[in-house]
């Protein structure tokens, strides 16, 4: 499928838009699994747990939650928090992934990092421990451009570099704006990292009192996407590194296309006429140049909260062709926030290159077409979707490489 190009959309006078795909060329990961790729692939591929039981958590410090946490881990040289060395670690680990797998860096490489709360363990030092002030070299680790420039320096990358936020749609976010990188010529290659490390007990609180998180529980239990029973989703914490490109021989998997919208409607529900939703849907097959009866897997983003699994079954129902299976896999991992989408689509490229999907095992009736533990991959489209908090809506079209 190398080369492929799809049209997209007309430009002045008549003239149509050129979209290329490109390859996911190198994956890196850091998750509540632990440090490192192979760790995630294991953990997702065992139906086993990221999360686990966290002391620490309630109004009054006294309960226990279960969090898919990061571990403690990393480089010391990479920065003085998980934050720092987690998003330093997921990228190297992709780039080079990448280059064992053939690619060669072009002269414009850019960066592009997918966040919506940085660094929050250094910040509340910052407040609470240091009363506002710290040394110089310090505090300018708390800036959201410091790892960026340190892995730029690290690499001897010159192109662009950019942070993006779009709530929990960030990953597919930055995985579209690296497509419109490349679609115009800015960059040659774009190493893609997303990274969230907010899973404090601050906030895991604050989305219990939202009634989306479940934390009392075991997520298997708790987070049933597409099935009865479903509560919501056990919080997670993540980030992961790809390498973008459209010179390498041998990627994980090609994304094709893809489209956002926004729903301008609450600051948490979503529009019940999903006018918007369906709409962002058929954008992307549009952009990527397939049709719907292409779709083999919706990875969806399937949080397990009803207002949003309903959201997505029905606009599966209404699009995709009764062939299509869906999952998730936030039972598993948990909801990464900002690094949710590009975890769930290094999940979807490690499937489609070592022949697994790896769903998690269901726990009740659902849907149908829902997927039951890992299943064999076949060649096919999928469709990911993430639909962030506030009315962000994303769907990418990925496909197995050639």
């Amino acid at each position: 499928m190398a080369g492929r190009r799809c049209m997209i959309g007309a430009g002045r006078e008549g003239e149509r838009l050129v979209s290329q795909q490109f390859g996911i060329c190198g994956i890196g990961t850091v998750t509540g699994y632990g440090w490192g790729r192979e760790v995630f692939w294991d953990g997702l591929t065992s139906a086993k747990l990221a999360a686990a039981p966290v002391g620490g958590h309630g109004p009054n410090r006294d309960r226990t939650a279960w969090v898919a946490t990061v571990p403690d881990g990393g480089d010391e040289a990479d920065g003085p928090s998980r934050f720092a060395r987690a998003m330093r670690a997921a990228a190297r680990e992709a780039i080079t992934d990448a280059g064992n797998r053939g690619w060669q860096p072009g002269r414009r490489v850019g960066l592009l990092h997918a966040v919506v709360l940085g660094e929050v363990d250094l910040w509340r030092d910052f407040y609470l421990t240091h009363d506002g002030r710290l040394p110089v070299r310090d505090y300018l680790a708390l800036m959201p451009s410091t790892p960026m420039s340190t892995l730029m320096k690290e690499f001897d990358f010159h192109g662009p570099a950019m942070n993006v936020s779009s709530m929990c749609a960030s990953g597919n976010a930055g995985l579209l704006t690296a497509k419109a990188w490349l679609d115009g010529g800015i960059v040659d290659d774009v190493v893609f990292v997303a990274t969230d490390l907010s899973a404090t007990p601050e906030n895991v609180l604050h989305f219990d009192k939202l009634g989306v998180a479940v934390t009392d529980t075991d997520p298997l239990d708790a987070c049933r996407p597409f099935q009865e029973g479903s509560r919501g989703f056990g919080m997670g914490e993540a980030s992961v590194g790809m390498v973008l490109s459209k010179r390498s021989s041998t990627p994980y998997a090609s994304v094709l296309g893809g489209a956002m919208s926004h729903d301008a409607y609450h600051v948490t529900s979503i529009d019940p006429n999903l006018t918007e939703v369906t709409g962002c849907f058929r954008e992307a097959l549009d952009n990527a140049g397939v049709q719907a009866s292409d779709v083999r897997y919706f990875n969806a983003h399937g949080p397990g909260t009803r207002q949003c699994d309903r959201a997505e079954a029905a606009v599966a129902d209404q699009l995709f062709p009764p062939h299509s299976e869906i999952y998730s896999i936030k039972p598993l991992v948990g909801h990464c926030q900002g690094a949710a989408s590009a975890v769930e689509v290094a999940a979807a490229a490690l499937g489609y290159d070592r022949g697994v999907i790896p769903a998690p095992p269901t726990v009740a009736a659902g849907h149908p077409r829902l997927l039951n533990g890992c299943t064999s991959a076949t060649d096919g489209i999928t469709v990911k979707s993430s639909l962030g908090m506030g009315g962000h809506n994303s769907a990418v079209v990925l496909a197995p490489s050639e």
